[in-house]
């Protein structure tokens, strides 16, 4: 397909546009338990007036945008808050949980080098951890020690300390992990990088806008974000559970000095000095100014509200998968996420595909997994209602045996 000869009128590109989205997954309806959340008309309508004023903007450059600087500084300080961060404490913004990942273990490396001259870096995580890890890995030559989670599929310390040597320069925690939901024992694995100093990274990019707002309604959560000593970096994603657009996360570290280490710099070509705190040059405005329009448009109160939503469908719905025969959720979830396991699981995913339910497959051990939002409440009965029905359908191994978190096409 080439470019049209003539320019297609905006009614035409619209309308050709609305076609190719016909079979999207649902979104709006709350029919996905992953990808985009939604947090309600209120910030629909204050991100999408925001993101016409800055589609254009680009923060490659803040001395042309400082409205984009003073925005990235803003949100940094709001989340940095949030995660109870010492007294200069800093960070950036970037387009994404794996985004912000990568840059931790950028950080992490570059910090290994200078301050403990460790030329072949290896990084300690649990099989748990997000494969954002292992990309950042591949991509800046370090080598991954993983090990297997413990029979609550949380972190086990004993064998992250074993794993750990003189060339560790990263020990890697979730509050809570992906695949099963649970907080990673944060305290013990802050005693194992301190025991070889490393950094420690905690990937809260699925916790971060939901753990505070917990502790405010007064729900019990494990020490997890940097009231833990030791804790070096934080990850947190506002286009996740804080309902901002894609893409939008923060990666925060414990100082300012300690976040010289994410960012590149050089003059060392024709342009001139070029200086670039994550992977991108050019970064988009919209996001960024969207991620400051929602965190003020909600607030606490607003948090709270829509924490207490998503927990209290979270908990409706595993529940309610206890009440199907041969089905039940993985561990003990201390959040938001589930991960529903049985016998011919993947049949039952095909099955509510085929009811215009979008769950991804996940494993081992096979398991169709949830990131349960606000926008998922007002659709939870239904949501049973139609997994006992394909539950009770299914025929064993249906559905191939194919697992996936992403797509390259």
């Amino acid at each position: 397909m080439g470019l049209p000869e003539h320019g297609w009128t905006t009614e035409e590109i619209v309308s050709a546009l609305a076609s190719k989205r016909s079979a999207d997954a649902r979104w709006q309806e709350g029919r996905t338990f992953g990808l985009v959340f939604d947090g309600g008309p209120e910030v629909r309508e204050v991100a999408e007036a925001v993101a016409a004023d800055f589609l254009h903007d680009n923060a490659l450059n803040t001395a042309a945008f400082p409205s984009l600087g003073q925005i990235q500084s803003e949100v940094v300080a709001i989340c940095c808050d949030l995660v109870h961060a010492p007294p200069g404490a800093a960070g950036f913004m970037t387009s994404g949980g794996t985004e912000s990942i990568l840059m931790a273990v950028k950080a992490a490396r570059e910090r290994g080098l200078a301050e403990r001259g460790v030329t072949q870096p290896e990084i300690v995580l649990a099989t748990s951890a997000h494969a954002a890890f292992h990309k950042a890995a591949h991509y800046f030559g370090l080598t991954v020690r993983s090990v297997p989670v413990g029979p609550d599929w949380r972190a086990d310390p004993a064998a992250m300390a074993a794993a750990a040597t003189p060339r560790t320069v990263l020990v890697v925690g979730s509050a809570p992990q992906y695949p099963q939901g649970v907080i990673d024992p944060i305290p013990a694995l802050a005693e194992i990088a301190a025991q070889v100093g490393a950094s420690l990274h905690v990937d809260a990019c699925m916790g971060g806008f939901v753990l505070p707002f917990m502790e405010q309604l007064g729900r019990a959560v494990p020490p997890w974000d940097f009231r833990v000593e030791g804790v070096t970096t934080l990850s947190a994603d506002l286009h996740k559970l804080g309902y901002a657009p894609k893409g939008a996360s923060v990666l925060l570290h414990r100082t300012k000095e300690l976040r010289r280490y994410q960012t590149f710099t050089t003059d060392d070509w024709l342009g001139g000095r070029y200086a670039s705190p994550a992977m991108q040059g050019t970064r988009p405005g919209l996001p960024m100014a969207c991620a400051w329009a929602v965190l003020h448009r909600l607030g606490l109160e607003g948090y709270r509200r829509l924490t207490a939503a998503a927990l209290d469908a979270a908990g409706r719905i595993r529940a309610g998968v206890g009440e199907i025969d041969g089905l039940g959720v993985l561990g003990q979830p201390d959040a938001h996420l589930l991960a529903i396991a049985g016998e011919g699981i993947f049949g039952v995913g095909e099955a509510m595909a085929g009811r215009g339910w979008f769950l991804d497959r996940q494993g081992p051990p096979d398991a169709l997994h949830l990131t349960v939002s606000a926008g998922n409440a007002p659709v939870v009965d239904a949501f049973l209602a139609d997994l006992t029905a394909a539950a009770r359908a299914r025929a064993h191994g249906a559905g191939g045996r194919a697992s996936g978190y992403a797509t390259l096409e």
